[in-house]
C-alpha cells in the first residue's frame, strides 16, 4: 500500500467534501505476462494485478449530484455534474472513466436515489499501458456497490461493467483483460483466462531467482485516438472473409483457429494487412496457451522465448510497438540474466516487461536506463514487481 498517498487522499476527501472517513478502496493496475490483442478475439490472456494503481473515497449525498476530484490532476478541480446528465462521450477527461461506471449501470437497470462524492489517487503511470482507466472503473464500480449497497455485483460484475464503460461511454473498443485482472487478481499468481468463456485459472508464479521488471517507455499512448480501434476492426474484417470459407462457416472468433488452420485458410483474407493482423492473434493465442504450460513445469526458458516471440509478433505483424520500446526490449535482452522480455498492453508506447535474475535486476536497470536516456534523452521508469491482490476495500 502506498501509505503516503493514502493520507494525502484521506486529507484531500476531508478538507474538499468535509467528511472524515478511515475506509479507502483500492484497484490494481495489471500487467500482462503474455497474451496481447487476443482478448477482444476469443483468446487467452495471462495477466496479473500490481500493486500501483488507483485509491479511492465516496460518501453519499442528499442530492442526485456527483461530485469527483483527482489528487494526481487538481488543476481539473472538482467535475460536478446530476445523475441526469451522464451520456456517453460527454467529455474525453479523466472524469469520462467512473461517469462511465455510473451510466453503464443505470444502462443495466440499477437505480440511484441519490448522488455522491468521490475521490481518486492513483501510482499507476498514465498512459503507460498499466491499465490507469481499468483501475479507476473497477474501483468505481467497487466504491458504488459499497455506498449503494448493490450485493448483487459480484467481482467479475465489476470487471464487465467498467469493461462496458469504457467501450460504450469512452468509445475505447478495449477487451475484457484490463478490467478483469483489476478484478480478480490474487497475489502471487497471475489469471489464465479465456476470454470467449470468462473460464479462468489461478496460476501461482514462481519464478524463483527471478522477478518481473517492468520498464515504462514514458512514451505516452491515447488508446482511443491510436490505432487500437483500427487493429479491432482489421481482425473483424478478416474474419468475416474466413467465415466465407465453408470450413469456418460456424467460427465465431480469430482465437478459434489454430496455426494449421489459418495457414491452409488465410488465403480467404483479402486484405494483406488484415492476413498479417490476424496471424498475431491466431498465433499469440497459442503462444499463451504454450507458455501457461511452460510455467507450470518451471521451464522459464521456453516461457521467455515466447515471450519474445509474441514481442516480434507485435512489432512485426501486428505492428503495435515504437522505436523507444523496441529499444528497451532489445538492450533489456542484451543482458546477462534475462529470460525474456516484450511490450505490454495496447501498445503504440507505454511499458515492456521482462523475466530477470533478481541479482542481475539492479545492473539491468542502470544500464538499459543509461542507453535509453542516451539515445532518446528521456528517462525510463522502472518497476520490480510481482503479482497482488485484486480490487479491495483498506480499512486504516
Amino acid at each position: 500500500m502506498n501509505t503516503g498517498l493514502v493520507e494525502t487522499l484521506q486529507e484531500r476527501f476531508h478538507e474538499l467534501y468535509g467528511v472524515t472517513d478511515n475506509k479507502v478502496f483500492f484497484a490494481p493496475g495489471r500487467v500482462n505476462l503474455i497474451g496481447e490483442h487476443t482478448d477482444y478475439n476469443g483468446g487467452h490472456v495471462f495477466p496479473c494485478a500490481l500493486s500501483v494503481g488507483t485509491y479511492g473515497m465516496i460518501s453519499p449525498r442528499n442530492d442526485d449530484k456527483i461530485r469527483m476530484y483527482s489528487v494526481n490532476l487538481p488543476d481539473s478541480g472538482v467535475i460536478d455534474l446530476s445523475l441526469q446528465e451522464l451520456c456517453p462521450r460527454r467529455t474525453h477527461k479523466w472524469s469520462q472513466y467512473p461517469e462511465g461506471v455510473f451510466w453503464s449501470l443505470i444502462q443495466k437497470g440499477f437505480s440511484f436515489a441519490h448522488g455522491a462524492d468521490l475521490m481518486f489517487a492513483g501510482d499507476v503511470p498514465a498512459g503507460s499501458g498499466l491499465s490507469s482507466s481499468a483501475s479507476i472503473e473497477v474501483l468505481t464500480c467497487l466504491m458504488i456497490r459499497e455506498v449503494y449497497g448493490f450485493s448483487t455485483l459480484g467481482n467479475v460484475d465489476l470487471a464487465l461493467t467498467g469493461q462496458n464503460a469504457e467501450n460504450e461511454y469512452c468509445g475505447m473498443q478495449c477487451g475484457i483483460m484490463d478490467q478483469f485482472a483489476s478484478a480478480m487478481g490474487k497475489a502471487e499468481h497471475a489469471i489464465y483466462l479465456n476470454t470467449e468463456t470468462l473460464e479462468y485459472t489461478l496460476v501461482p508464479i514462481h519464478l524463483g531467482e527471478y522477478e518481473l521488471l517492468i520498464t515504462n517507455s514514458n512514451v505516452k499512448h491515447s488508446l482511443v485516438s491510436s490505432a487500437y480501434n483500427d487493429r479491432r476492426r482489421e481482425c473483424a474484417e478478416a474474419l468475416s472473409d474466413l467465415q466465407k470459407v465453408p470450413a469456418l462457416a460456424g467460427t465465431g472468433h480469430l482465437c478459434e483457429l489454430t496455426g494449421e488452420q489459418f495457414e491452409k485458410y488465410q488465403h480467404a483474407i483479402t486484405d494483406p494487412v488484415n492476413r498479417i493482423r490476424a496471424k498475431h492473434a491466431v498465433y499469440e493465442n497459442e503462444r499463451t496457451i504454450k507458455a501457461v504450460q511452460a510455467l507450470q513445469n518451471d521451464d522459464l526458458t521456453a516461457f521467455g522465448r515466447l515471450m519474445n516471440e509474441s514481442h516480434i509478433s507485435l512489432r512485426d505483424d501486428y505492428e503495435v510497438s515504437c522505436e523507444e520500446i523496441d529499444f528497451l526490449v532489445a538492450e533489456t535482452l542484451k543482458m546477462e540474466g534475462v529470460a525474456g522480455s516484450r511490450i505490454t498492453g495496447g501498445g503504440f508506447g507505454g511499458c515492456t516487461v521482462s523475466i530477470v535474475r533478481k541479482d542481475q535486476a539492479q545492473k539491468i536497470i542502470s544500464a538499459v536506463g543509461e542507453n535509453y536516456l542516451n539515445q532518446f534523452g528521456k528517462e525510463a521508469g522502472f518497476y520490480r514487481v510481482m503479482p497482488e491482490d485484486g480490487a479491495h476495500v483498506i480499512f486504516i
